[in-house]
């Protein structure tokens, strides 16, 4: 009976490896040339949360969980649109952005604005990591490495739960 509580640490470890930076060191500081948005921040009770969130997501967005690699529902999807924070909508990552870090989760380089994220320093599991959070409501949503592609050199790497994603409109042909 023992080994179950093992194993099941033993997995919440090997996630957040999974996602770990391939090196550390400071994060670059870009999102300079990016325009911010403007929005209110969003407060709500325990309780509110648990009434408009899945399980999933309240443990992602307000228990600062994370989901199986591979398993989420935006790891692999090619399609043009945006992925607004699953909390309260705040625009986030633009599907331009996004790329293929092969580490199971969501990733992008950039947000699309440079006040849509807050970045905090997260020591937990013996790591020094990068854990960003919705600048709007507080929502725990992954974390930032420096090992991602140009032009910014970030890997946002983030949960599934904690994104909705709204498909690019088609053209309409006249």
């Amino acid at each position: 009976m023992r080994a179950l509580p093992i194993l099941a640490s033993g997995l919440i470890v090997a996630s957040a490896l999974a996602c770990a930076p391939i090196q550390a060191s400071p994060l670059p500081k870009p999102l300079s040339g990016l325009k911010p948005i403007i929005f209110k921040p969003l407060v709500k009770s325990d309780a509110e949360w648990r009434k408009v969130l899945s399980p999933a997501a309240y443990n992602i967005l307000r228990q600062d969980g994370t989901e199986r690699a591979y398993s989420g529902a935006y790891w692999d999807l090619h399609t043009e649109g945006l992925f607004v924070c699953a909390a309260c909508n705040l625009p986030l990552f633009g599907s331009e952005t996004k790329f293929d870090s092969g580490t199971g989760w969501p990733s992008f380089y950039q947000p699309v604005a440079s006040n849509v994220v807050k970045e905090i320093t997260d020591t937990t599991f013996g790591m020094d990591r990068t854990e960003v959070k919705c600048a709007r409501c507080g929502g725990h949503l992954g974390h930032v490495f420096n090992d991602g592609p140009r032009p910014t050199g970030l890997r946002y790497c983030i949960n599934s739960p904690a994104l909705k994603f709204i498909p690019k409109a088609p053209k309409k042909h006249v």
